[in-house]
């Protein structure tokens, strides 16, 4: 039997990351041998991720890191907020954002067969060691690259994050008060999400589907359905009108002055500023969103702990 050594076991953890007692073990089956004990720790990592599967990660975090003019934003999955808050789960989702600005692979399958920053090993092998080491399921799912001129935003430990992208000129850019203004449009998006940038980018489907549901209000109204033609009309286009602020991001009321509209804002700050401004874009991450959490009945439990 091989001599097993404190300095074997800790040259193992510096490796793997995970426990000393997992470390030992490893050693033990693997005769000393500390690469083998790296594929049986690794072949643990998946037998773990493998029995973690069917459960649900919906806590996490949203993070985002800009490199030059590429920015990048990410939503990795945990079980417990707990889990959020450690600092090992936390520099995994940073390597991540690193290796996604590195390689900007095409989709979250390209990211899963990517090295790993900084390593020879693929992310998908990285995430597998992270469920054995944390000892929860980790789940990446989602990321998004932005290149060119951005803004982003990030909520409370990671629960929104948000990338908006301008069209900018360099006298906008280069002026003082341009990254406030960035910023404030950022935090519009976090605040308050829409769906659409601006009117032109609703779908005209959705317009049509919007007038029939207030032609159909209107209809079953006693007192507006006996109105004119033409006043109904009006009245569509009127709700219309509001459909729109409140489902454009640029029709919106401007988070800090709700006397004007957003698109009246970046008007104004471009003037301020000397030169031209447009939101092209934006991207809004919130952690866990759509995701069916686990609901826990405690009377069911008791129930069956106590066999009635």
């Amino acid at each position: 039997m091989a001599t097993i050594t404190a300095k074997d076991v800790a040259a193992l953890r510096a490796k793997t990351g995970l426990g000393m007692m997992d470390c030992k073990k490893a050693l033990v089956e693997a005769e000393g041998d500390i690469e083998k004990a790296v594929k049986l720790l690794r072949e643990k990592g998946l037998a773990t991720a493998a029995k973690k599967e069917s459960r649900i990660a919906a806590e996490g975090i949203v993070d985002i890191m800009t490199v030059g003019n590429v920015t990048a934003m990410v939503e990795v999955n945990s079980e417990t907020d707990f889990v959020a808050k450690n600092d090992t789960f936390k520099e995994f989702v940073k390597g991540l954002l690193r290796t996604i600005i590195a390689n900007k692979p095409a989709d979250l399958e390209a990211l899963l067969n990517t090295k790993f920053d900084g390593t020879e090993t693929l992310v998908k092998d990285s995430l597998v060691e992270k469920i054995a080491m944390i000892g929860e399921k980790l789940d990446i799912r989602r990321f998004v690259i932005v290149e060119g001129t951005t803004s982003t935003y990030i909520h409370g430990l990671g629960s929104i994050g948000v990338i908006v992208s301008f069209d900018a000129d360099d006298a906008a850019v280069n002026h003082p008060g341009f990254a406030e203004f960035a910023k404030n449009i950022a935090l519009q998006v976090g605040a308050y999400p829409v769906a659409y940038l601006n009117k032109e980018s609703v779908p005209a489907s959705v317009i049509e589907e919007e007038k029939a549901i207030l032609m159909a209000q209107i209809a079953n109204d006693p007192v507006n359905s006996k109105k004119p033609a033409q006043i109904i009309e009006k009245m569509v286009l009127g709700r219309i009108g509001k459909f729109y602020d409140n489902n454009c991001l640029l029709e919106q009321a401007y988070v800090k002055e709700d006397s004007i509209k957003v698109c009246k804002y970046v008007e104004q700050s471009a003037k301020e500023f000397g030169g031209n401004i447009t939101v092209t874009g934006y991207c809004r991450f919130e952690k866990g969103e759509g995701i069916q959490k686990k609901e826990e009945n405690f009377a069911e439990e008791i129930a069956k702990l106590t066999n009635k």
